[in-house]
C-alpha cells in the first residue's frame, strides 16, 4: 500500500488524467452505443417457467402489452365516443413498434366492453423496444376532449432513472456534515469528489455492460444509491487518517502513505466484503437479481479504486489545505473527543443497562420483519393522484380488481381424454373461491391453455392463495399435467423462491463475516459478536421496510402510495449491502480496540479508548450515509425508496445503537476472553493487518516536495 501511495503522490497528474480519460472514454462508448437494459428475468425452476416453456416463450413473452381504458358519462358505444376512440386507436396502430391493437368495438375484443359500467379498454401489444410516447400523446388528445382515459400495464410502466433532485440534496447534506467535521472546504469536498467519480465510472460501465449482461434499469439507481454512500464513507476514513498524520507532524506524502497503509487497507477489506456479499446473491438464482448484484458490486469496486488511487493524488495536489486554517499554523487541539469519552465511560459504568436497552431498540425495529410478505406491488397501491392508480380505478370499476392479474393454465393434453378433462376442469373453475372467470383460449398441438381472472388484484394474499390452491388441490384432482403461469404467477414463484433461500443467504453472509473478522483480529468471540450483530442490523432494515412499505405506516408521506408486499429484490439487496456496511463500522471500531488492548493488556481500557478514538468518524460516516440513503427514500420509486429508507435506518441504528453501545457493553462484560484465540488456530491462520498496520518510511524522489505543518509555523 505504501508503494501505491508513493506512486500516486509522485505521479498525481497521471492519476488524475487517467480518471478523466476513463470517464471520457466510457461516456463516448455509451453515447455511441446507447444502453440495452431489460426487465426480463431468468427464472429459477418453477411452474410458471415451465408454463412459458410449453408455450414456446422461453422465460416469458418477447413482447410487452398494455391497455388503454376509457369511461364515458353516457353510452360507451355512443357515436361520438366510438368515433373519437376509433380515431385514437388508428393513430396508436400506426405508431412505430405497435404489433397489434384489439378494440372492444370488434368481435375479438367484445369481452373488453362493459355497457353497464360504460367502460371499455383496448389491448395494445408492442415490441420490447417500442417508444410509447406517441401512444401517450394520442391518449392525451382524447383526454383533453373531456373523456376519462388512462393507460396501464407493463408496456406503459415508467422506467426509473438514476439520480434526481432528492439525491442531490443528500449529497449537499453530506457536504455540510463533512464541513462541520473537518472544518476545511478542501477536506470536505474530497470525499464527495471521490465518491461521485467512482459512481460516475461505475454507472457508465454498467450502461456499457448492459449490451452483454441482462441488467435492469433499476441497476443505475441501485449503483448510485450504494456507490455514493460507501464511496463518500471510504474517502472519509482515508482523509481523516491522513489529517491525523499531518497533525502529528508528517509531511504530505508521509501522511498519504500512512493513510493508505492503515485506513486504505481497511477500505479494501470492507469493500471486498461488500462485493463478496453482493456476489453471494448468485445463490438465489434469479437473473435480474444477479444482474443488479453485479452492477452494485462493480460500483463498490470502483469506489474502492477511487479511494485508493484518485484520492491520494488529490491529497497530494491539495497539500495542507485539507487542514483547517488554524491547524496549518500548529494550533491544532490534541485533546480527545470529550463527548465520545464520556459516552464510552457511561457505557462501561452501566454495561448491562446499555446492552439491554440496545437489544430492546433493535428488537422493536426488527420485529415487523417476521410478518414480511414478498410480492410485486400493483397499481392498486400507487399514490391516489398517480396515472397508474387512476388506471386501476377505471379497470377495477368496469372489469374487477383482478383484470390485470390474469393467470394462465397450460396443460399437456396429448389425447382426447386429457383434453376433455382439461375442458371440464376449466368449466368448474368459477366455483373455486377468488376466481372471477375462466376462459379456454386454445387447444392445439397437444397443449391446452385457459385464462383465469382472479377476483382480487395481483398483490393480494387472496390471489397468492389462489395460485397455491390451483397447484395443490384443483389441478391434481383433474388428473391432467397442468402448470400455472402468467406474470402474476411468476412474481409469486420468484417471491417463494427467494423466501426459501433468504435464510440460507443470511447464514452465508454471517459465516463470511465471522471468517473475515477471525482473519482480521485473531479472536473467536469478537467475530461471533460481529456476525450476530450484523444479522441484527439486517433484521432492523427489513423490519423498517416491512412496517413502512407493507403495513403502510407512513408510506404515503414518501410518495409511494399505500401498503403493499415487498418486492423480492429488496430483502436480498438490503441484506447484502447492510452486511457490508456493518462490517465497515465493526472493522474500524474493533481495530481501534484491538490496537489499544495489545498496547495496554487491559480489555476495559482497550474498549474505552477504542470507542473514544473511533466514535467521531463512525458517527460522521453514519450520518452521511443517513443523508444519502434517506434522500433516495423520497425518490417516489417504491423499490428505490424502500432500499433507501431501509438502509438509512439500519445504518443509523448500526452505528449509534449496535457499534457504539451494544458491542462495547458486551465486550466490557465479557472481559479479556474477547481476545482469546486457540494456539492451534494461531499457527495456521494467515496474518492480515488492517488499521494497526505498521507504516514504513516512504521512499521519495529527490524532486518531491513534501511540506510539513512545521514548515508553515
Amino acid at each position: 500500500m505504501v508503494r501505491l501511495a508513493n506512486w500516486c503522490t509522485r505521479r498525481w497528474y497521471l492519476v488524475l488524467a487517467g480518471w478523466v480519460l476513463a470517464l471520457a472514454a466510457l461516456a463516448g462508448l455509451v453515447v455511441a452505443n446507447g444502453t440495452a437494459f431489460t426487465d426480463s428475468t431468468t427464472m429459477p425452476d418453477s411452474e410458471s417457467a415451465t408454463a412459458y416453456s410449453l408455450l414456446g416463450q422461453g422465460d416469458g413473452p418477447s413482447t410487452t402489452s398494455g391497455k388503454i381504458v376509457w369511461h364515458a358519462g353516457d353510452s360507451i358505444t355512443g357515436g361520438p365516443v366510438r368515433t373519437e376512440i376509433n380515431q385514437m386507436l388508428e393513430t396508436v396502430s400506426a405508431s412505430e413498434g405497435v404489433i397489434s391493437v384489439v378494440s372492444p368495438y370488434t368481435k375479438a375484443g367484445a369481452s373488453q366492453l362493459n355497457r353497464e359500467a360504460n367502460t371499455a379498454f383496448a389491448t395494445v401489444t408492442l415490441a420490447d423496444d417500442a417508444d410509447t410516447e406517441p401512444i401517450e400523446d394520442a391518449v392525451q388528445t382524447v383526454r383533453e376532449s373531456g373523456l376519462s382515459v388512462e393507460t396501464g400495464g407493463q408496456a406503459f410502466a415508467e422506467i426509473p432513472s438514476a439520480g434526481g433532485a432528492t439525491e442531490g440534496i443528500g449529497v449537499l447534506v453530506a457536504l455540510v456534515l463533512l464541513l462541520f467535521f473537518f472544518r476545511s472546504v478542501a477536506a470536505a469536498v474530497l470525499p464527495i469528489v471521490t465518491g461521485v467519480a467512482g459512481v460516475g465510472i461505475s454507472l457508465l460501465g454498467v450502461m456499457a455492460a448492459s449490451h452483454v449482461v441482462d441488467l435492469s434499469a433499476n441497476s443505475l439507481t441501485m449503483g448510485a444509491l450504494i456507490g455514493l454512500g460507501v464511496g463518500i464513507d471510504y474517502a472519509l476514513f482515508i482523509v481523516n487518517r491522513h489529517r491525523k498524520a499531518l497533525l502529528r507532524g508528517a509531511c504530505v506524502d508521509e501522511g498519504v502513505a500512512q493513510a493508505l497503509n492503515t485506513s486504505g487497507r481497511a477500505v479494501i477489506f470492507a469493500g471486498l466484503t461488500v462485493i463478496v456479499a453482493l456476489v453471494g446473491m448468485f445463490v438465489i438464482g434469479v437473473g435480474i437479481l444477479t444482474g443488479m448484484a453485479f452492477a452494485a458490486a462493480f460500483t463498490v469496486l470502483c469506489t474502492v479504486l477511487a479511494a485508493n488511487t484518485l484520492l491520494p493524488a488529490l491529497l497530494r495536489l491539495l497539500k495542507l489545505r485539507v487542514l483547517a486554517r488554524k491547524d496549518r499554523h500548529g494550533n491544532a487541539s490534541r485533546s480527545a473527543n470529550g463527548l465520545a469519552a464520556r459516552w464510552a465511560t457511561g457505557v462501561q459504568r452501566r454495561p448491562v443497562i446499555a446492552a439491554l436497552a440496545s437489544v430492546v431498540v433493535v428488537g422493536v425495529l426488527a420485529y415487523p420483519a417476521l410478518s414480511m410478505r414478498l410480492g410485486n406491488a400493483d397499481a392498486s397501491s400507487d399514490p391516489d393522484d398517480s396515472a397508474s392508480h387512476a388506471y386501476f380505478e377505471l379497470m377495477s370499476a368496469g372489469f374487477g380488481e383482478g383484470t390485470d392479474a390474469t393467470l394462465l393454465l397450460v396443460g399437456e393434453t396429448p389425447d382426447q381424454a386429457t383434453t376433455t378433462s382439461f375442458s371440464s376442469m376449466v368449466r368448474d373453475l368459477p366455483n373455486v373461491p377468488n376466481i372471477a372467470s375462466a376462459v379456454m383460449t386454445s387447444q392445439q398441438g397437444g397443449i391446452s391453455v385457459a385464462a383465469i381472472t382472479p377476483s382480487h388484484s395481483a398483490q393480494t394474499e387472496e390471489t397468492s392463495d389462489l395460485v397455491h390452491t390451483l397447484r395443490e388441490e384443483v389441478i391434481p384432482a383433474s388428473g391432467v399435467t397442468t402448470y400455472v403461469g402468467g406474470t402474476t404467477a411468476t412474481d409469486i414463484d420468484l417471491s417463494d423462491a427467494i423466501m426459501d433461500k433468504l435464510p440460507i443467504y443470511l447464514l452465508l453472509v454471517a459465516a463470511l463475516g465471522f471468517l473475515l473478522l477471525v482473519l482480521a483480529f485473531r479472536s473467536l468471540l469478537v467475530p461471533l459478536l460481529g456476525a450476530l450483530t450484523n444479522l441484527a442490523t439486517i433484521c432492523v432494515g427489513l423490519g423498517v421496510v416491512t412496517a413502512v412499505f407493507q403495513f403502510g405506516w407512513g408510506s404515503e408521506l414518501l410518495g409511494v402510495g399505500s401498503g403493499a408486499p415487498i418486492l423480492y429484490l429488496v430483502p436480498v439487496l438490503i441484506s447484502g449491502v447492510i452486511f457490508g456496511l456493518s462490517m465497515d463500522y465493526q472493522v474500524f471500531l474493533i481495530s481501534s480496540m484491538h490496537e489499544e488492548f495489545h498496547r495496554s493488556g487491559d480489555n476495559r481500557h482497550g474498549v474505552r479508548q477504542g470507542l473514544t478514538e473511533s466514535a467521531g468518524v463512525i458517527v460522521t460516516a453514519a450520518t452521511i450515509m443517513l443523508a444519502v440513503f434517506a434522500s433516495f427514500g423520497f425518490s417516489g420509486e417504491r423499490i428505490i425508496s424502500a432500499l433507501g429508507l431501509g438502509m438509512a435506518i439500519a445504518v443509523v441504528v448500526d452505528a449509534f445503537v449496535v457499534r457504539l453501545t451494544l458491542v462495547p457493553a458486551l465486550m466490557t462484560l465479557i472481559g479479556r476472553v474477547n481476545w482469546w484465540y486457540p494456539r492451534i488456530l494461531e499457527r495456521i491462520t494467515p496474518k492480515l493487518a488492517l488499521e494497526n498496520a505498521e507504516t514504513p518510511e516512504p521512499v521519495y524522489s529527490s524532486q518531491t516536495t513534501v511540506p510539513r505543518i512545521q514548515d508553515h509555523v
